[in-house]
């Protein structure tokens, strides 16, 4: 489903981001707090067996995972495609004991703070990272 020019939201599962506006909105804000610009953000919801392809072929890694992004920012241009296992994320909202609607919004825009340039492989790059999914959450509710 198209927003505007500048987001997507794709689906190769049977499910369906709405309301997408809200999304959009909220995105566009959190990539202008950071001081970029929106280039080009897909989101392609999908189920494990899919984005487990997508790992092996493409990261070489054969685990299930809740989001691979690929980032084609540019300068400080903003793009990518941020694939989501909507399987995975109902599975975290029932471990970690959240609505599944937060446990979607915090996986988005931790592929959006991903492609504004932060990292999460060492401890203070994930504590970091959990710090602004916190934040752009609380923006969000």
């Amino acid at each position: 489903m198209k927003v505007d020019s500048n987001i997507f939201f794709h689906s190769e599962c049977d499910f369906e981001a709405e309301p997408v506006s809200h999304l959009d909105s909220w995105i566009k804000e959190t990539i202008a707090n950071e001081q970029k610009t929106l280039g080009e953000i897909n989101y392609i919801f999908c189920d494990d067996d899919y984005l487990l392809e997508k790992n092996q072929t493409y990261l070489n890694h054969d685990t299930y995972t809740d989001i691979i992004t690929f980032d084609y920012s540019e300068e400080n241009s903003v793009s990518g495609d941020i694939f989501i296992s909507i399987e995975r994320l109902k599975e975290n909202a029932r471990k970690f004991a959240v609505p599944f609607d937060t446990e979607l919004r915090r996986v988005m825009i931790h592929g959006v703070l991903h492609l504004i340039g932060y990292k999460d492989r060492s401890d203070k790059e994930k504590k970091l990272m959990r710090e602004k999914e916190d934040f752009y959450l609380d923006e969000k509710m």
